[in-house]
């Protein structure tokens, strides 16, 4: 009998996996830390803060937006991010419980 490759894993650590890849890269975290200390943040805000071209950054909110971890509200002809905090609790948790049960030698 053939398994699909996500039947393997429990719906936690798939979520787990999908909120790691969505912080895998240094741009995202950047922006996540933005979004933190100004709690909303427009597109264009963003572009100027991160040495990137904007059709990067807004490569980098799409894969942030898919995962949960920020949600975006369009204004007129802008774009307004912020935290999604259920989200970011629940990571926050999940990353939590993964690192606090490691047992290294």
């Amino acid at each position: 009998m053939v398994h699909s490759k996500e039947e393997l894993y429990t719906q936690q650590e798939i979520e787990l996996s999908k909120i790691a890849k969505a912080l895998s890269h240094p741009a995202r975290v950047k922006i996540i830390n933005i979004l933190n200390k100004r709690g909303i943040c427009i597109t264009g805000e963003l572009v100027d803060l991160l040495p990137l071209a904007q059709a990067t950054v807004s490569q980098h909110l799409r894969e942030l937006k898919e995962s949960g971890i920020i949600k975006g509200e369009i204004e007129g002809p802008r774009t307004c991010y912020c935290i999604e905090p259920k989200m970011m609790k629940k990571a926050k948790e999940a990353f939590t419980k993964l690192f606090s049960k490691l047992n290294c030698c």
